[in-house]
């Protein structure tokens, strides 16, 4: 197997494949052939920088076209690339160079001098480049197994050190699963996967479901900008959107969504999408919001199917042949029904897979089973007795018109133990005061169980986030 043979060479040369929309306002669209004979000409420099089947690339790049080129010369090669967010600062970078001895980085020249500050020991191949895309005898696609490695991503860190996560060759395949099933891709369609480069998000629906479902990819290298991205959507035609809660949650708050009449189907998964939001979605678009749950170990695990009728702050069934039950309130996966599931983290023992993996995170399930999400075992607030889910209480505050987002923790209490902290950021318009902090209060006891509403509740400015845009909560712990 291999992905460059079996699924780029297996396309029309002339089929659209990838559209770039660069930082600089530019846009270029690549056909397939374009991006089978670029990667393959870096592939060919990678072979002959000595670079062999499974060796390791570090790969620090945006959202462009060579990001996309580079993992295709990797898979190419038999070569794993370690993609690593563009947002990450020298200290980050220092952390997965350390844990992943990459014999090789490939990086923007925006980055330098970040990169110089991490000390990189291997040597580093600078983007752009055009003489990197070119050569005289490109290798052929190396054979390989579904047992060959094949990329490295890393756990998000939200709530400890992130950890290099190993994935197989039968991983990128094994993408077709959720690209049918929760993405709905069909023949013909543009996909835009929003997230970052470098996440594991990205680099499951960036390109490698769209391809394997014959849809053409849109990458964009900038930030996130709600009028923009609504811009971009109906400008591109795009007609499958996977979107991160926070971004489907600003822009409802913010801005009048338009109708974005050629969008099918939209997704999200990274955290539970409050009701609200789905509804306020729903009535401008006449799209659900289908959301999913899954892990950087295991890639997606539930979903609402194409067509399927939503329920509002669910997280779907698991999807067709996965094996996942509840134990306890935690979420088990049988490994051996999930075509995507890792093989472990680099450096430690294979995860096994004769036994449930468990995720870590505690979920319900209704009478229909459609699963509801209920946050992190160790996010679980337990007041007086009472377990208290982040998200019931934050998808409370987010229904208030002052709140722009919120998180919340727990907070130690000598009398119930722990107590529910909220940290809420307002917006623009509004001013923190004790009367609008007793308001709240007094809204979250209004829309949920009293017991769950906030005894401590602080204004700020932003909360700590990961550069893939979930909240730390380890940190707002400490």
């Amino acid at each position: 197997m291999n992905f460059v043979r079996d699924v780029i060479q297996a396309q029309r040369a002339d089929a659209p494949a990838l559209v770039e929309l660069a930082r600089d306002g530019t846009r270029r669209a690549w056909s397939f052939g374009e991006v089978e004979a670029a990667s393959a000409g870096l592939a060919g420099h990678l072979r002959r920088q000595g670079l062999e089947k499974g060796d390791v690339v570090l790969v620090w790049l945006g959202n462009r076209a060579e990001w996309v080129l580079t993992m295709l010369a990797c898979f190419r090669l038999g070569v794993v690339p370690a993609s690593c967010p563009e947002q990450l600062r020298a200290k980050d970078l220092r952390a997965r160079m350390d844990a992943i001895a990459p014999v090789l980085i490939v990086a923007d020249e925006r980055n330098r001098d970040e990169l110089a500050r991490a000390r990189p020991e291997a040597a580093v191949l600078w983007i752009p480049d055009d003489d990197l895309w070119r050569s005289a005898q490109p290798p052929p696609p190396e054979p390989l197994e579904p047992s060959d490695p094949c990329l490295l991503t890393f756990t998000s860190g939200t709530s400890g050190r992130p950890k290099p996560v190993l994935h197989l060759q039968g991983y990128l395949s094994g993408q077709a699963l959720q690209a049918e099933h929760w993405m709905g891709v069909q023949p013909g369609d543009v996909v835009w996967c929003t997230a970052a480069s470098g996440w594991s998000k990205s680099a499951r629906n960036a390109f490698v479901a769209p391809w394997l479902r014959g849809g053409t990819a849109v990458i964009h290298d900038g930030r996130f900008d709600p009028e923009e991205r609504l811009s971009i959507v109906e400008r591109e035609g795009v007609t499958v959107l996977c979107m991160a809660p926070t971004e489907y949650r600003i822009i409802a708050k913010r801005m009048r969504v338009p109708r974005l009449e050629g969008l099918r189907s939209c997704i999200s998964a990274g955290e539970a999408l409050d009701p609200g939001v789905v509804a306020t979605w729903r009535d401008a678009t006449a799209t659900e919001v289908r959301d999913g749950f899954g892990q950087t170990e295991t890639g997606q695990l539930t979903g609402f199917a194409p067509g399927e009728a939503v329920r509002p702050g669910s997280m779907g069934r698991p999807l067709p042949g996965i094996e996942l039950r509840l134990e306890e309130g935690e979420l088990v996966v049988d490994p051996r029904t999930v075509p995507t599931f890792f093989q472990g983290y680099l450096g430690e023992e294979p995860a096994p897979r004769d036994r449930p993996w468990r995720t870590g995170d505690r979920a319900d399930r209704d009478a229909d089973g459609y699963l509801w999400f209920r946050g992190r075992a160790d996010d679980i607030i337990i007041s007086a007795g009472y377990r208290i889910g982040p998200f019931e209480v934050e998808s409370a505050l987010a229904s208030h018109e002052a709140v722009e987002e919120s998180a919340a923790v727990a907070a130690a209490d000598e009398e119930r133990g722990s107590v529910v902290r909220a940290l809420v950021v307002l917006r623009e318009g509004y001013e923190p005061s004790t009367a609008l902090r007793l308001a709240l209060q007094e809204h979250v006891k209004a829309e949920t169980a009293p017991y769950k509403y906030p005894r401590q509740l602080e204004f700020v400015r932003s909360l700590p986030k990961t550069p893939s845009g979930k909240v730390k909560r380890a940190a707002l712990r400490a």
